[in-house]
């Protein structure tokens, strides 16, 4: 399965650039870090878990993606409280990360049946 062809992948890059993007001006560097290196990480796992060649591993990677999802899900809240992140695209971007789970949640259960 050719991760690029992935919606969930697609999605992740997507959100990830976004932020990037966002939070360009942001001079709290270690919240910067922090929270695009968390975006970074979901579609870079699931990049890295499909190009494995066990289920197993693809899985491992995977569930990476997904606590990465949370991860980030957790940082847009506080960016959102800190006024960091803009309110309207802080709630967008915490439905996309729940949205992104769930895809991640069944991308994983059927690599599980395979």
């Amino acid at each position: 399965m050719d991760f690029e062809k992935l919606q969930v992948w697609k999605r992740s890059v997507r959100l990830s650039a976004e932020l990037y993007q966002s939070l360009r001006e942001l001079r709290d560097y270690g919240f910067k870090d922090q929270i695009t290196r968390s975006g970074l990480s979901v579609p870079s796992n699931i990049a890295e878990g499909m190009a494995r060649g066990t289920g197993k591993d693809k899985r491992h990677y995977l569930l990476i993606a997904k606590g990465s999802c949370a991860e980030l899900r957790t940082q847009l809240y506080i960016g959102i409280e800190i006024g960091y992140v803009d309110e309207t695209s802080g709630h967008r971007w915490i439905q996309e990360t729940r949205e992104i789970a769930a895809m991640l949640s069944g991308l994983i259960g059927k690599l599980a049946t395979d």
